[in-house]
């Protein structure tokens, strides 16, 4: 069953079992309704049901008053929001593809990619009485520490594992050369000057943080409404400006359209090999078949010398039918030449050659483009072309020379904006009853909400930009890896300055009190920490993933204790 229809087929059994009851024999052969076992507020009221009543969101999605019940429609809920932020990802990825970097890939991009999160933080004090607010609000105050401390810590950390090279004398990692392991001194990775930049941005951006902390750290009794009105201005201003060195400066947007392109490109070099009769690139068994990937190095080295040079790689790619890009050659020969020639001499040996061809097949894999194995290479390979074709698209780079047509922009342009009115709906949708669900669980488990929306709700919403990074990541190239640290970071630049403006916003507006002092310290420790390591430095040894990891559980045990041993809430 595929994964939309069962998770539909779920959510409707959900639905069902809110107006069903347990059956058990009576006796006399009958059935007599027991227990509820997801109570709406009507059945409760009629069975004389005690404590808080669970309320249907929208009137008619479910609700519950057991763990359970409630531990279901978290998943639930949170796997739309996952899937919410998947579209919005993939809807932008074309829309950059279409418009280019400027003003899209620096003002409209960053939103969308944060969108998921502010609209959690927005309806987590948005419905109820004030006192209901102040008590959700939590919620979201635990999403947004719980994001920003996720994306610093865990995501850093792995993107560290998967990425590491074997470090050189001078400690700058090697690209795409791992041959000492996980040694905590000898491996690690390098990212350029531009990523240390986007880290100091990232530390600037938590000034917010401390405007509205003020009266708390002086002991005023007085001044917090215009903290927080302060702490908003100053988080929009920098919101702005963020966005307008976006614009200005779109390196990061650059840096991924790049990637794109040679993606594009190789996806259409596999096929290419599988079509004219190679070999099938997949054994029956799904992996990759190395006498295949041998012949094709032969077949592109037209000398026999054992080397492929820039000019008979040239002469293959000139003769490689791509019907889908008017593709610049040189171009491309300089993308596949910087990614296989990993020994840095100008030529791709045959070990170099087997090498990139196996990353490459096993990125088309990762890519989700279906099963691969023997008898189904040819629909793989053409499954991941047009993957890379539809989903990340070409550059269609209006500034250069060298960039390439995209077939059907309007089409193209269509589906973005598709996909981006339906994450958009999805979000909003969605948002309120995960929220209302995340509030139920910590009322049935007397888990403090905070806790729950710190672990649990950061996963529905990053994860699809998680996996993206650790992919970017496992390249292990030193581009690929300054574009994720550079993502990571302004992903956190995203959570401090629209994310709180939006929750800075919902507190003026509702009057609600401040009272966060442990999660901002929280935010504030992670974010200084990490972005002064990684202002003043680029490289970065494997034992600095420690450092991040062992900063998650820190976090958690910190606001615990501020919170519940010395009474700051």
């Amino acid at each position: 069953m595929p994964p939309r229809l069962l998770l539909f087929v779920a959510v409707a059994g959900a639905a069902a079992l809110a107006h069903g009851r347990l059956l058990t024999p009576d006796g006399d052969g009958g059935l007599l309704a027991e227990t509820t076992v997801l109570r709406l507020p009507s059945e409760a009221a009629a069975g004389g049901g005690e404590g808080e009543q669970c309320e249907m969101t929208y009137g008619f999605l479910p609700c519950t008053e057991t763990v359970g019940g409630n531990l279901f429609l978290v998943l639930a809920y949170g796997f739309l929001m996952f899937k919410s932020a998947t579209y919005l990802s993939a809807g932008s990825e074309l829309l950059l593809a279409i418009l280019g970097p400027g003003i899209v890939g620096g003002l409209f991009l960053p939103i969308l990619g944060a969108l998921p999160d502010a609209m959690l933080i927005l309806v987590s004090g948005l419905a109820g009485t004030k006192e209901v607010a102040q008590s959700q609000v939590l919620i979201g105050m635990g999403l947004l520490a719980g994001s920003t401390v996720m994306l610093l810590t865990l995501l850093w950390g792995s993107c560290v594992v998967v990425g590491k090279c074997d470090l050189a004398e001078n400690s700058t990692a090697i690209d795409s050369r791992d041959t000492k392991r996980f040694s905590l001194f000898g491996s690690g990775v390098s990212t350029d000057l531009q990523t240390s930049y986007a880290a100091r941005i990232m530390a600037i951006s938590v000034l917010p943080f401390i405007i509205v902390q003020i009266p708390q750290i002086f002991h005023l009794h007085s001044g917090h409404s215009l903290t927080v009105m302060l702490g908003l201005i100053t988080a929009a201003l920098l919101l702005l400006a963020y966005c307008l060195y976006q614009i200005f400066q779109p390196w990061i947007q650059r840096r991924r359209l790049e990637y794109t392109r040679l993606k594009h490109v190789m996806s259409g070099l596999l096929r290419h090999a599988q079509k004219h009769s190679f070999g099938r690139l997949f054994n029956d068994d799904g992996t990759p078949n190395a006498p295949v990937i041998e012949k094709l190095f032969h077949k592109i080295d037209q000398d026999n010398d054992g080397r492929i040079e820039r000019g008979e790689l040239q002469a293959f790619i000139i003769g490689v039918n791509f019907e889908d890009v008017d593709l610049d050659s040189n171009l491309a020969v300089d993308q596949v030449m910087a990614d296989f020639d990993t020994s840095q001499n100008s030529v791709i040996e045959k070990g170099e050659f087997v090498n990139g061809i196996l990353r490459w097949l096993e990125e088309a894999k990762r890519s989700g483009a279906g099963a691969a194995s023997g008898a189904d290479s040819k629909k793989f390979l053409n499954d991941f072309h047009q993957r890379t074709r539809d989903e990340h698209s070409v550059l269609l780079d209006k500034d250069d020379d060298d960039g390439e047509a995209i077939e059907n922009p309007t089409w193209t342009c269509v589906k973005a904006v598709l996909l981006l009115l339906l994450g958009t709906g999805m979000a909003a949708a969605f948002a309120d009853p995960l929220v209302d669900t995340v509030h139920n669980f910590s009322n049935a488990t007397n888990i403090p909400s905070f806790f729950i929306s710190f672990i649990a709700m950061p996963l529905a919403t990053n994860s699809s930009e998680a996996v993206s990074a650790i992919i970017f990541a496992s390249r292990k190239k030193q581009r690929t890896l300054s574009l994720t640290f550079s993502e990571i970071y302004g992903g956190v630049t995203m959570n401090n300055t629209l994310c709180l403006a939006v929750f800075l916003a919902l507190v003026y507006a509702r009057g609600l009190t401040w009272d966060f002092s442990s999660e901002v310290l929280v935010i504030f420790l992670v974010c200084m920490i990490m972005g002064l390591f990684t202002s003043f430095r680029t490289k970065f040894p494997l034992w600095t993933c420690l450092v991040a990891f062992l900063m998650y559980p820190l976090s958690l045990i910190v606001v615990y204790v501020l919170d519940f041993k010395f009474g700051w809430t």
